[in-house]
């Protein structure tokens, strides 16, 4: 039998917390509910989430800094849960390392989605040979990021990442020395909802970077006033 897939939920309205509970284990999950960002990190390490979603005004420690610590651990996905719908909100969460962020007060069935949408970028159907056709992996010196498996070899090493830098680096690397901007590139990655939040891809590019050093063959390159490009060199 398939283990259920299991998702913390932090929030300390325990009306909220109980409702997305309901929706969720109407889904097969299993969930677990806390509410204060000291138990979240505590039932972090016992209860072991495929998947947190995460409320930002927490008592005590607050969402911000409970993503923060487990970022520094782990790359489970994180949903971010805000009445806060401003950019700054947005980028600020994006930064520390959430992988998406639902505003409240929130669909229920959106939200399912979401979280079916990032499990399955996070744990995608097992991996097709290299050889297969339909694998897409993109090799270059030093470099292999598999979007089919959803992993990056970088001088050997794997480099953990959530799934979006990894879709970001997979899509520049995948069109050499082709310039995108940074409206194509939300359009690619994350759909017609960032549109006009380009500070997003600016973030994540970032971290990146922060990953993936410049080789003397390739690099993740600035065009200056345009957007970026993965630049390959001769």
């Amino acid at each position: 039998m398939v283990s259920k897939q299991k998702i913390l939920i932090v929030d300390d309205d325990a009306s909220i917390a109980e409702l997305i509970s309901l929706y969720l284990t109407k889904e097969c999950f299993e969930t677990k509910m806390v509410h204060d960002g000291e138990s979240a990190l505590k039932e972090f390490d016992s209860f072991q989430p495929n998947l947190i979603l995460l409320d930002l005004m927490l008592p005590g420690i607050d969402g911000y800094q409970v993503c923060r610590e487990i970022r520094q651990r782990s790359s489970v996905p994180i949903i971010m849960l805000s009445a806060k719908g401003e950019i700054f909100d947005k980028v600020l969460g994006l930064e520390l390392g959430a992988d998406d962020y639902i505003i409240k007060p929130f669909d229920s069935k959106e939200m399912v989605a979401r979280v079916k949408a990032v499990l399955r970028r996070f744990n995608p159907a097992p991996a097709v040979p290299a050889a297969n056709e339909g694998a897409k992996v993109v090799e270059y010196p030093d470099l292999i990021i598999n979007l089919t498996n959803y992993s990056v070899l970088y001088n050997g090493e794997t480099v953990e990442m959530p799934p979006k830098e990894l879709e970001l680096l997979y899509f520049l690397a995948s069109s050499p020395n082709q310039v995108f901007t940074r409206e194509q590139l939300l359009d690619h990655i994350w759909g017609y909802e960032y549109i006009g939040d380009t500070r997003t891809v600016d973030v994540h590019i970032k971290r990146l970077r922060e990953k993936i050093k410049d080789h003397a063959k390739w690099g993740l390159s600035t065009v200056w006033g345009i957007g970026y490009k993965f630049d390959v060199r001769s």
